[in-house]
């Protein structure tokens, strides 16, 4: 551990601001009778429920089951048939008795919640239960909301349920999401910093983020996929390749965006072990094609090929470092040499001159992910990327993109290569997609040819509402905005 780091991340370690919302109750429940309390919009925070009971005296404890739902799809969930590979611990529910009543219950977890479902398992014969009222006291890092932008109705939907998306994972640390997983991951703190600095320009928050990676890199200088912050600072025990290159280009955003010098010079020999410790997966100059499930994200698809998308996140990566050094006047031709033979065995073994776009692994598979991070690494010129993604969309077995993650890397690649308008009517059509099924915040996982796809084994424990799905705020004011 960099205790050094670690205290300059804890000296920008932001206060919480909190409000407070109300649901009137009212309901009478007897035994197996169940009460839903809508709260009208995501929250992120620590509900209380104000109890009492009608009839003769209680003569026995209440015993309650409490769900805590983002979505209105998830009040009818039954979640004891979730046998998925991620821990049920994230079940946003809770049993607890009542021993007294009157009585106000506090939940002492934290949730990211819109609906409270309220189930009376057991009373007595003697009494009913009466609930009423609801609170939650939400929390949030996040300044105060800013003014919505969009050229219609659809596009001020969209850019008011990102910006929601965006406050509610702004906690300590720009979390991945309130419900699941709670922390604070590389990939998603990428896209929430670019998003940042286009709204709430909490900048502080993403240099402690910063801080955060770079104090919890090991020996070595590996940088973890994630961190945890309790019960104190730990970095998670795997690295993503991708996930840490993608170090580089956060600190290079947050210098360009800030001008702080110091951070960036503190956190620059990091950022050039990233493309040291990643060169130790090449064969000469072609990536290595792994199999091992999570060595790197590119998107959430179990049937992704990672190989030749992952030597284009490498290449868009070293560029990215070579930009920064220069800033500092540092020498870049090692660097430059490297992205040179890099690139051409990346067209050399990668590229179907046939179709037109890159392929990867032994099955020469095409996909969205592969094809936009070539795109992005700019290893061809704007007019050529722009007709890779032409051909991309004409090619019907691609493997299509199924997170917010990935339709953010997608979107940007229209735009770098001429096709801005495209780029918006992938914001319409797929963020408008998940508002168009009542989205408050925006998901994880979305697939419109498969709304209940899970890589999980099951949605139960889906969070609808993810860090790495906020960007349209991102776009809509960055590209697309009235001057």
């Amino acid at each position: 551990m960099n205790f050094d780091f670690l205290k300059k991340a804890e000296e920008v370690k932001p206060k919480l601001t909190a409000g407070f919302h109300t649901v009137t109750g009212g309901q009478i429940l007897s035994e197996k009778e169940t009460a839903v309390y809508d709260f009208r919009t995501h929250l992120v925070g620590y509900p209380k429920i104000y109890f009492s009971s009608i009839g003769a005296h209680y003569d026995a404890p209440a015993l309650i089951k409490g769900r805590f739902c983002e979505t209105a799809q998830e009040l009818d969930e039954d979640t004891s048939l979730y046998n998925g590979w991620i821990s049920k611990g994230w079940l946003q529910e809770e049993i607890i008795h009542l021993d007294e009543l009157p009585c106000v219950y506090e939940f002492k977890r934290r949730y990211a919640v819109r609906y409270i479902k309220v189930e009376v398992i057991a009373t007595s014969p003697k009494y009913k239960l009466k609930i009423d009222k609801v609170k939650i006291k939400s929390v949030t890092s996040a300044p105060e909301q800013i003014a919505v932008c969009g050229k219609d109705k659809r596009e001020k939907t969209i850019d008011k349920v990102a910006l929601k998306t965006l406050s509610e994972c702004m906690q300590y640390e720009f979390e991945d999401g309130p419900k699941r997983d709670m922390r604070l991951w590389l990939g998603d703190l990428r896209l929430q910093a670019l998003t940042n600095y286009q709204t709430y320009r909490h900048n502080d928050l993403v240099k402690r983020c910063l801080y955060l990676f770079a104090a919890t890199a090991d020996d070595e200088g590996n940088i973890s996929q994630c961190v945890f912050t309790k019960p104190e600072v730990a970095p998670d025990d795997a690295s993503m390749f991708d996930y840490s290159l993608l170090f580089i280009s956060t600190l290079y955003d947050y210098f360009k965006e800030t001008g702080d010098k110091q951070t960036a010079t503190d956190l620059l020999p990091l950022a050039e072990k990233q493309i040291e410790i990643a060169r130790e997966r090449f064969n000469g100059d072609e990536i290595e094609d792994c199999a091992r499930l999570g060595w790197c994200f590119l998107d959430w698809s179990l049937e992704l090929n990672k190989q030749a998308g992952a030597q284009a996140v490498y290449i868009y990566a070293e560029k990215t470092l070579i930009k920064l050094l220069k800033e500092f006047n540092i020498d870049t031709s090692d660097y430059e040499n490297d992205v040179a033979l890099k690139s051409a065995k990346a067209i050399e073994s990668f590229y179907d001159k046939e179709r037109g776009l890159f392929v990867s692994g032994k099955q020469r598979q095409i996909s969205y992910a592969t094809n936009v991070w070539y795109v992005l690494a700019e290893v061809f010129n704007a007019k050529e990327n722009s007709s890779i993604l032409n051909r991309l969309k004409e090619y019907k077995d691609a493997v299509k993109p199924v997170t917010p993650y990935m339709m953010h890397h997608y979107v940007q690649a229209l735009i770098n290569s001429g096709n801005a308008c495209d780029g918006r009517k992938v914001i319409s059509n797929y963020w408008g997609g998940m508002v168009d099924r009542g989205a408050d915040t925006f998901w994880e996982l979305f697939n419109p040819d498969n709304p209940d796809e899970s890589p999980y084994g099951g949605k139960a424990v889906h969070s609808y509402c993810h860090a790495w799905s906020c960007s349209p705020s991102y776009f809509l004011r960055k590209y697309f905005a009235e001057k």
